[in-house]
C-alpha cells in the first residue's frame, strides 16, 4: 500500500512538473511572440540595397504600431506604400510587396537593425540583392555642411545616353531647402516618386517601389546637370545629363496605332482571373464607352494607372462606361500570372474584368496573337478607348502617374474630356 501511495505521489509530482513545464514553455513562446511583434523600433528607418560596386540604392522604411500590430511603409517623397502582407517567425521577417512579384527575406538583428535579401522574380531568373536597414540613420542621403547651393526646382530637358543612342526625358522637380522631390518622365512612362537632396553641388535622388530600385546622381553647375549617373538594381550604371528648360517636351508620337485597312473594331476573348471567358463582344460592352487597359503586373506605371482607372470606374460606371484590363505577363504560367495580377485586383479594388492574355511578354508576336488589328504594343500601359459604336476612338500611351505632379493633373483632365466627349455622342 505504501508503495502504491508513493507511486501515486511520484506520478502526481511528475504531472505537476510537466504542467509547469508546459505553462513555462507557453509563457516563453508567448513572450517571444510578443517581442517578435514589438521588437522593431517605431520611426523612420534608412534602408539600403547593396550593389557590388558600392553605389548602394537607398530609400526610407517607416515602422509604426497600429492597433497593436506592426505596420511597414516604403516612403518615397509624398508616397507611403503600405506593406501589410508580412509574417514574423521568431527573429525572421518575411515581407511580400503589395503588388509585383517582389519580396524581402530578413532577420531582425536587434530592435534597431534588419538585414537580409530583396528578391524580385523575373522572366528567366530572379534578382537578389543584399539588404539592410537601421533606425539609427533616419536620413535618406546625408547632407554635407553648407547650404543647398543651386535650387533645381522646375523642368529639365534630360538626355539618357547609351553609346551612340540618346533617349529624351523630362525632369520635373521641387526643392525645399536641401530636400528634392519629383519625377523623370520618358516616352515610355515615368520613374514615379523620386526623393533626395541637393547638398553642396551634388544632386542625389532615389526610389524603390518593388520594381524600380534606382539612384540618380549629378553635379549641379548653374542650369546644368553634369557627370550624371543612374544606378538601377544590380545593372551597370547608365549616363545622363540635364539642362534647365521650362519648355521641355517629349517627342510627340503615337507608339501603337490601328493598322491600315482596319475598320477600328476589335475582336478578342480571354479568360478572367476566375477562368471565365470574357469577350469584347459581350452584351455588357454594347453601346458603352469602353476603356481597354493594356497592362502587366510587373509594371510600376501600370500600378498607378490601375489605381486611377479603378477609382474612376467605381465612380463613373453608371454613366455608360465599361473597362477591361488585358494583362501581358512574364510567362504563360497561368497560376503564377493569376496570383500576381490578383494582387492588383485586391490592392486597388478593381471591379472591372482583368483578362490574362495567353502570350508571354517577351513573345515578339504578342500583339499579332492578341490584338492583330494593331501595330506593335511598345509601351505599358497603353490605353485603347472605344466609342459607343465599338470602334477605336483613341489609342494613347501618355499616362503619367501622381509622382509627376502637374503632368498627372493634365492627364486626368484630358482623360475626363475624352470620356465626356465620347459619352455625349
Amino acid at each position: 500500500m505504501d508503495y502504491y501511495i508513493r507511486f501515486i505521489k511520484i506520478i502526481s509530482t511528475i504531472s505537476m512538473m510537466y504542467k509547469r513545464f508546459i505553462l513555462i514553455s507557453l509563457l516563453i513562446f508567448s513572450i517571444s511572440s510578443i517581442n517578435a511583434q514589438t521588437v522593431l523600433q517605431k520611426g523612420m528607418w534608412r534602408a539600403t540595397l547593396l550593389r557590388s560596386d558600392g553605389k548602394d540604392i537607398v530609400f526610407n522604411l517607416e515602422i509604426q504600431q497600429q492597433k497593436g500590430k506592426t505596420a511597414f511603409y516604403v516612403v518615397n517623397g509624398q508616397e507611403k506604400m503600405l506593406l501589410n502582407d508580412y509574417k514574423i517567425e521568431q527573429d525572421s521577417l518575411f515581407i511580400d510587396m503589395p503588388v509585383f512579384e517582389s519580396s524581402f527575406r530578413l532577420k531582425m538583428i536587434s530592435s534597431d537593425s534588419l538585414a537580409g535579401v530583396w528578391i524580385k522574380r523575373g522572366i528567366a531568373k530572379n534578382l537578389e540583392m543584399p539588404f539592410n536597414a537601421s533606425i539609427n540613420q533616419k536620413y535618406r542621403f546625408k547632407p554635407v555642411k553648407g547650404d543647398a547651393g543651386s535650387n533645381i526646382s522646375g523642368k529639365w530637358a534630360i538626355d539618357f545616353t547609351s553609346g551612340d543612342k540618346h533617349s529624351p526625358a523630362i525632369g520635373n522637380f521641387e526643392q525645399k531647402g536641401n530636400n528634392v522631390t519629383g519625377s523623370i518622365l520618358t516616352p515610355s512612362g515615368d520613374y514615379r516618386f523620386l526623393a533626395g537632396i541637393v547638398t553642396g553641388d551634388s544632386l542625389l535622388l532615389s526610389t524603390f517601389d518593388g520594381v524600380h530600385a534606382m539612384v540618380f546622381t549629378a553635379k549641379v553647375v548653374k542650369d546644368s546637370l553634369t557627370d550624371a549617373k543612374v544606378y538601377s538594381g544590380a545593372a551597370p550604371s547608365g549616363t545622363w545629363a540635364g539642362v534647365k528648360n521650362s519648355n521641355a517636351v517629349l517627342p510627340d508620337e503615337q507608339l501603337t496605332k490601328l493598322k491600315d485597312g482596319e475598320d477600328g473594331s476589335l475582336n478578342f476573348t480571354f479568360n478572367d482571373l476566375d477562368g471565365k471567358q470574357v469577350s469584347i463582344k459581350d452584351k455588357r460592352f454594347k453601346n458603352k464607352v469602353v476603356v481597354i487597359q493594356l497592362m502587366g503586373s510587373w509594371c510600376p506605371n501600370c500600378m498607378d494607372e490601375t489605381a486611377f482607372m479603378s477609382e474612376y470606374y467605381n465612380k463613373n460606371k453608371n454613366r455608360g462606361i465599361e473597362m477591361i484590363g488585358l494583362s501581358y505577363e512574364y510567362t504563360t504560367d497561368l497560376k503564377r500570372s493569376t496570383a500576381s495580377v490578383r494582387k492588383f485586383q485586391k490592392r486597388f479594388d478593381v471591379r472591372y474584368p482583368i483578362l490574362i492574355t495567353p502570350v508571354a511578354l517577351s513573345d515578339p508576336e504578342r500583339t499579332s496573337k492578341t490584338l492583330p488589328q494593331l501595330t506593335d504594343i511598345k509601351v505599358f500601359p497603353t490605353t485603347i478607348i472605344l466609342g459607343k459604336d465599338g470602334k477605336i476612338a483613341e489609342i494613347t500611351s501618355d499616362f503619367f502617374g501622381p509622382g509627376t505632379g502637374e503632368y498627372y493633373v493634365l492627364y486626368k483632365e484630358k482623360f475626363e474630356k475624352t470620356m465626356k466627349d465620347l459619352l455625349s455622342k
